[in-house]
């Protein structure tokens, strides 16, 4: 039984004697001391000192009480109570050796305040209150910047550790996106001498051409004679087996952007037609169509836009903070907000060389294929760069960093209840974990929890340190004038 649960039944057989006095207005005597061996007998016995919840939640009540779906909440004895409090320390050391306490083999340093404050005695004392002050023993105070705590204090801290492992650093770069053409897979129709359309083809907007079908048939006098001109070198008697001749009116009408099998047809028929078939040059989707039938084409008007979109461009914008972990090749995962759950992957090809000063973000360039043509032109996109690692790294969870903006340092714990705090130098975080570059050594145990509460307690055992060592060059009879 705990000295808590005692204490705590004598003050309820004190509670009964002091409502009986009121109930009954009359002196009643105070209890004997053989009164309160029975009561801590009875608590000894079995009697509950508190009441915990059924599943060990941390709920506690003093009385019994029931849980939101009925349950009782469990009692506890004094028998079954755990404490990690520590042991009052005796003030007198001569005390400490008759009960054989193992701290007597060690010298005292000095007695620090037991509220915390930042106050030390080189001798026994008490506070204002009565309490005595604590002594701290040599090893208690180590030079190495370490600190010890009590297995009750880590205990009720929640600290834990958890050893630096080689581990892959995977962070990913996330960054928003539209769906653009390959401007190498876009291709227009247009004439390059003055034309007229005589008819077109049944070929819209959207529609999906191939390359060599068919778009319209144009009627160009520079055309017609040109290929006059072909066909009679081709079919001369005398310069007809001479092939530099033909080749230079070949050349022309390659050169008026006639297609190749019209060419072709007229060297087979030798005839010359009246209108010129016109075809796709590529496969891919019309998206734009000018032509119309009956209508005067200049010289470069486009009649004509086809693109290929079976590989399309995903431009994204990145963060100026991020550049200096993206790099040409890195792989990317591509999701469209049209196709949730769909991912479409990709490889970074360019990183343009310029930074937006507005949104401070710099354009990068991924190649996606589209077999399916389910990426569309300013599709809006979401993507993630995977900008880890390649090796494993020596990592630490990024919880037991201690980041103070120009220092950096984790709490190694030695063992024993001593930690030990550590400089290190970061790297790359991601995953929950950072990199350490120096520092560290692989399977050294570093505090992942309660480090804060660690670190407050190493700060204040530092400035008792300091105090105690200002309190030795003090005089030495103005301290032995405090008060035992």
């Amino acid at each position: 039984m705990t000295r808590l649960a005692t204490i705590g039944t004598a003050a309820a057989i004190f509670a009964a004697a002091g409502v009986a006095l009121v109930a009954g207005r009359a002196m009643q005597p105070q209890p004997s001391p053989d009164l309160l061996a029975l009561a801590a007998h009875a608590a000894d016995a079995g009697a509950p000192i508190y009441f915990r919840d059924p599943e060990g939640k941390p709920f506690y009540s003093l009385t019994p009480k029931k849980t939101a779906d009925g349950r009782d909440y469990r009692a506890v004895r004094a028998s079954e109570d755990i404490s990690f409090d520590e042991p009052d320390e005796a003030a007198d050391v001569t005390t400490a050796d008759a009960k054989g306490d193992h701290k007597a083999d060690r010298k005292i340093k000095y007695y620090r305040n037991p509220m915390g404050l930042p106050d030390t005695s080189p001798v026994p004392k008490k506070d204002s209150m009565g309490m005595a002050y604590i002594p701290v023993y040599e090893g208690e105070d180590s030079d190495d910047g370490s600190i010890k705590l009590s297995p009750g204090k880590i205990q009720r801290s929640g600290v834990k550790s958890e050893p630096a492992a080689l581990r892959r650093i995977r962070t990913l770069v996330r960054a928003p996106g539209t769906i653009q053409l390959d401007e190498r897979r876009v291709s227009v129709v247009a004439m390059r001498a003055e034309s007229f359309v005589q008819k077109v083809a049944d070929v819209t907007t959207g529609s999906r051409v191939t390359k060599g079908q068919p778009l319209m048939e144009i009627y160009s006098s520079a055309v017609s004679a040109a290929a006059a001109e072909y066909l009679a070198t081709i079919t001369s008697k005398t310069i007809a087996g001479i092939e530099p001749y033909g080749r230079g009116s070949r050349q022309r009408l390659v050169n008026l952007d006639v297609p190749e099998p019209v060419i072709a047809e007229m060297e087979k028929s030798h005839a010359l037609p009246i209108t010129v078939q016109w075809s796709s040059p590529r496969d891919g989707i019309v998206l734009q169509r000018n032509a119309i039938e009956g209508m005067r084409a200049q010289p470069g008007d486009v009649l004509f836009r086809i693109a290929d979109v079976s590989l399309v461009w995903a431009t994204i914008d990145v963060a100026e903070r991020d550049l200096g972990n993206v790099a040409v090749g890195q792989p990317v995962t591509v999701r469209a907000r049209s196709y949730p759950g769909r991912d479409f992957k990709g490889l970074i090809s360019v990183i343009y060389p310029q930074v937006n000063k507005e949104t401070r973000t710099a354009r990068v360039r991924i190649e996606l294929a589209n077999a399916d043509l389910a990426l569309l032109p300013d599709m809006y996109v979401d993507a993630e760069i995977d900008t880890g690692t390649p090796a494993p790294v020596l990592s630490v969870a990024e919880s037991a960093l201690l980041d103070t903006g120009s220092r950096q340092a984790v709490l190694v714990d030695k063992g024993q209840g001593r930690f030990e705090p550590r400089e290190v130098k970061p790297g790359r975080r991601g995953d929950g974990y950072v990199e350490i570059r120096d520092g560290l050594a692989e399977g050294d145990a570093v505090v992942t929890s309660a480090n804060f509460l660690i670190d407050a307690e190493s700060n204040l055992k530092a400035a008792l340190k300091g105090f105690a060592e200002a309190g030795t060059t003090q005089d030495g009879n103005s301290a032995m004038g405090a008060k035992p």
